[in-house]
């Protein structure tokens, strides 16, 4: 396997398995060695009781890019802190990107920033930050 491809097939082995991220309806736009791009639109069943999109979710679904974007090096990356910040709320219907970058990859540890956009991505409206532990373990040897 060509290294450029390791990223997408992390990508399609994690994704097989994450039933969350297939529930929220999580679509893949583009993924690379320490990127990746998500989109997901906004349904009734992750609004809170003020009809705009849970806090959680919005966690979660940031942290799915997180998730995909630290692994996609090819290595077993779980997360050990993150925090978000809620700057616009999302509303029914609405359709969400989520764009992660590393900030500083080392050999056991991994900061990341996860930035979610309105679809135009004209409007940032969660921010997020956090670190991963990078283990040995390669991802697609390992039995998930």
């Amino acid at each position: 396997m060509k290294e450029a491809e390791i990223p997408r097939h992390v990508f399609e082995k994690m994704y097989e398995k994450d039933y969350c991220s297939q529930w929220m309806g999580i679509e893949l736009l583009s993924i690379e060695e320490g990127r990746c791009e998500l989109t997901m639109k906004v349904k009734k069943e992750m609004l809170n009781g003020f009809g705009i999109l849970h806090g959680g979710i919005a966690y979660a679904f940031a942290d799915s890019a997180f998730a995909f974007a630290s692994n996609s090096y090819g290595r077993v990356a779980v997360s050990i802190t993150g925090s978000m910040n809620f700057a616009k709320s999302a509303k029914l219907g609405d359709v969400i990107i989520a764009i992660a970058k590393p900030l500083n990859v080392t050999y056991k540890t991994a900061d990341f920033d996860v930035n979610v956009y309105n679809e135009d991505r004209s409007e940032l409206m969660y921010y997020f930050r956090g670190t991963v532990y990078r283990s040995s373990t390669e991802v697609l040897a390992k039995e998930i």
